[in-house]
């Protein structure tokens, strides 16, 4: 039995002045009679010890008790005990949402571990007597909910004890919280004590164990998975093929796919717009482009719509092979069936207008953007930005980097290097070395694209020495753990290399040839060029100062 008085840990509303003492059946009539704004004044007066009393006498009326709860406010009950009946008493009602509100609450309050809420749940149910284990499938979902995945294993092995067996339902969603959190073993730990619990698995429960087979690639083993669900007489459904299918296609094993397919029509199930997406999308993975398009046709003809996704997945395979043509060609013809173009499918079609410097036709797609009402999102301004750094337009990449800053939108390392490349080919050294200031501001971290554009920079004023300060710089931060690891490369050595034989000091370019090959770093045709090329032009000065 519970204590009749337990320490005042409920927090008061001191807006309340004087107030009158407050018994249990004083409260009781208030409820009752739903006057809630007395019980709001006389919040202050009442104890955790009244408000599980009162819990008590409503137990088989849980509506009005989640009322009582509502009005009095649950953040403000910080006993744990009063809390665990309250959500004891509301879970009896038709809808699950308050109970799995109330205890989200409680566990991101903190007040308590999992164990505690465990038990005193437990405490509440034999308290109030009551037949079903509901209450804790609850507690599984929320700390499914909240990705909470120890708590979760925690409150099943709890159940476990208790020789109370989860619904399905709380094990599926469970399953599916291990698998979007990458935690396969306690995936297959979890499956593996449902089949001992002998916790009867439905299409759902199989839907996710193939989809989680399919993730480690072990295909022939989710087909087989099939096979054992057929066996023990569940059907499987279109989540379960297309799951398989994707698979399949993922790893680009078309055929493999058509034989699942096939399987599948044999069996009745009709393939819809993701089974034939996930076959454009594998086939144009591998190259395959007509017969991706063959698959939209097909698609088409048994009355499936495809979806924006399937027809950029074909615009992006097109533009990969530098055929624009038909790349808009699917563009016109996603709009002729009513579907709105993305930010995605100009993204893919700037971004080959710009590999082939057709920089007009990159504006007027921008431009169109906007008259469509498609806002261009940060990676339309990364493409942007690095296009117009290699056509050479180095103007308008830095006005458009000055866009999307002014847009709140935060540029990449990708976006950083561009710029930096464009200064730098534009001769703006400190401009360029101004934005890896502004790297560090943003905590974008450089990397060796970053340091060899600077250092080739240097290299070209005739600055080796600070070049190889550079070098120094980044083996420094090579060796921090909260930094990326840098490691020079060739093309590292082969900038400084050349730099310093236009400096005529080859003395210091063998030092670093020697250094570049300690470091497993072979030397190229560029790195020999560099080191003749500043040997000849040492003999030169040589013979000159001579004669």
């Amino acid at each position: 039995p519970r204590p009749t008085q337990q320490t005042q840990t409920f927090i008061p509303n001191t807006s309340g002045g004087n107030l009158p003492e407050i018994t249990s059946e004083l409260l009781n009539s208030y409820i009752h009679s739903s006057q809630w704004h007395f019980i709001k004044q006389l919040a202050p007066k009442i104890t955790p010890s009244l408000i599980t009393s009162a819990l008590l006498d409503l137990h088989k009326n849980p509506d009005l008790a989640f009322q009582f709860i509502n009005h009095l406010g649950f953040r403000r009950i910080r006993d744990i005990k009063t809390r665990c009946i309250a959500i004891a008493v509301i879970s009896g009602l038709s809808t699950s949402k308050p109970t799995l509100q109330l205890l989200k609450e409680t566990l991101n309050s903190g007040i308590a571990t999992i164990q505690v809420v465990f038990n005193e749940l437990a405490v509440a149910r034999d308290e109030l007597r009551i037949r079903s284990s509901t209450v804790f499938d609850f507690l599984l979902r929320v700390c499914c909910e909240l990705k909470r995945d120890d708590d979760a294993f925690k409150c099943f092995y709890m159940m476990k004890e208790k020789g109370f067996v989860p619904k399905i339902e709380s094990c599926n969603d469970m399953l599916s919280m291990f698998v979007k959190l990458n935690r396969p073993y306690k995936a297959w730990v979890l499956y593996a004590e449902m089949f001992r619990m002998r916790i009867k698995s439905s299409v759902c429960t199989f839907n996710i164990m193939i989809n989680l087979l399919c993730k480690e690639g072990k295909l022939q083993k989710a087909k087989d998975f099939l096979g054992f669900m057929e066996s023990l007489g569940i059907k499987p459904n279109i989540v379960t093929y297309n799951t398989i299918v994707h698979g399949y296609c993922l790893s680009g094993r078309i055929e493999g796919a058509r034989l699942v397919l096939n399987a599948m029509k044999s069996r009745g199930v009709q393939p819809d717009s993701y089974t034939y997406g996930s076959f454009v999308s594998g086939m144009c993975k591998e190259g395959r482009l007509e017969e991706a398009s063959r698959m939209l046709e097909q698609m088409k003809e048994n009355g499936l719509v495809p979806t924006a996704v399937t027809y950029n997945t074909l615009i992006d395979g097109y533009c990969n092979k530098g055929n624009l043509e038909m790349a808009f060609s699917f563009r016109d013809e996603m709009v002729k069936q009513g579907i709105m173009p993305t930010a995605s499918t100009y993204n893919l079609l700037i971004h080959e207008l710009l590999m082939e410097r057709k920089m007009v036709e990159a504006d007027d797609m921008l431009k169109e953007m906007g008259e469509k009402g498609i806002v261009p999102d940060s990676i339309t301004y990364n493409i942007l930005i690095n296009g117009y750094c290699r056509c050479g337009n180095a103007k308008k990449a830095f006005s458009l980097h000055d866009e999307m800053i002014h847009k709140g939108m935060l540029p990449d390392i990708v976006m950083f290097n561009a710029l930096i490349d464009g200064h730098c080919t534009n001769g703006n050294i400190e401009r360029a070395f101004s934005l890896l200031k502004e790297m560090d501001r943003m905590k974008v971290h450089p990397d060796e694209v970053t340091y060899n554009t600077l250092m080739h920079g240097r290299c070209r004023q005739g600055k080796v020495e600070e070049a190889r300060r550079l070098l120094d710089q980044m083996k420094r931060r090579g060796i921090k753990p909260d930094h990326i690891s840098f490691n020079p490369t060739r093309l590292t050595y082969n900038a400084l290399i050349q730099g310093l034989c236009k400096n005529q000091e080859g003395d210091l370019a063998e030092e670093l040839l020697r250094e570049m090959v300690s470091k497993g770093i072979t030397p190229d045709d560029n790195t020999y060029f560099s080191l003749i090329e500043g040997i000849a032009s040492v003999d030169k000065a040589a013979e000159s100062s001579n004669s």
